[in-house]
């Protein structure tokens, strides 16, 4: 395959909701760790271009069904923030990267600025993948430096799956952390809240049960599931988990998509049952 087809290929697959990391792999294996992480970075940058456009002329009401509660949030943060906004949500994913190109096609950001915005942050990843797969075809071809490349490959991969994390931490406000007893005292005034429980379904029935009036909404079916907190969107949501980990999680999801109250139960139904 010549870089032209690989490229071709790649921005077909990324328009199509084909995952991109394979053929990232396979662009490091076939072209080395710098032509491969050129060609795999046009082609997404290529096939997320052409998302983008499908969406804002052709495909408006599809995309906005598929992000459904999501979209206010997109279009809000892009409005604020412009193409900072982009590199966030490319480098901190809140939507699946393929399904991401559709919905910041539905905002009113440059198209120049969302093609440049989107190289940039994809370029870590891109590199990392790209590496790792030039390391995998040293290993198979028993080169004998396929170890300190695989090593490269590993810590250069660690580095970029960090990155979100670190992103998050130095964008964001910490989100409030609720004690148990400051929310059994404001349950016990029956103050107007939501309780948003983001176990799952076993978890929430499980030996911890859960507390009283909480909404299941397990955190794999939050992005999905937004509608149903469109009623309560202004109000004091509260989320609780095991400990606190996934409610965490589910606070930059509410917050991303526009929900200015939100809570997170501190360590979760561990610490609520403990304390009694």
């Amino acid at each position: 395959m010549n870089p032209l087809e690989f490229i071709a290929a790649y921005a077909l697959s990324t328009v199509l909701f084909i995952p991109g990391s394979a053929l990232t792999l396979a662009g490091g294996a076939l072209f080395g760790p710098v032509a491969g992480t050129l060609y795999s970075l046009t082609g997404a940058t290529l096939g997320a271009t052409l998302a983008f456009l499908v969406a804002r002329h052709v495909a408006r009401d599809w995309v906005a069904r598929r992000t459904r509660g999501r979209l206010a949030g997109f279009v809000r943060g892009v409005e604020s923030e412009g193409w900072r906004f982009v590199v966030f949500v490319r480098l901190v994913p809140l939507l699946p990267f393929n399904l991401l190109n559709y919905a910041l096609g539905l905002t009113r950001i440059p198209l120049w600025q969302y093609v440049a915005a989107s190289y940039v942050a994809m370029l870590p990843g891109a590199a990392a993948y790209t590496y790792l797969g030039f390391a995998g075809r040293e290993a198979f071809e028993g080169g004998e430096s396929w170890m300190r490349h695989g090593l490269i490959a590993l810590a250069v991969l660690a580095a970029t799956l960090y990155l979100p994390r670190l992103v998050r931490r130095l964008r964001s406000q910490p989100v409030p952390r609720l004690a148990p007893e400051a929310l059994d005292e404001r349950l016990q005034r029956r103050e107007p809240l939501t309780i948003v429980d983001v176990r799952g379904e076993d978890e929430y029935r499980g030996e911890l049960g859960h507390l009283p009036g909480a909404l299941n909404i397990p955190l794999g079916s939050l992005p999905e599931r937004l509608g149903e907190l469109s009623a309560v969107k202004n109000q004091p949501v509260v989320l609780v988990c095991r400990t606190d980990k996934r409610s965490a999680k589910a606070a930059d999801l509410l917050r991303a998509a526009g929900f200015p109250k939100v809570e997170v139960l501190n360590g979760g139904m561990e610490h609520w049952k403990a304390r009694g």
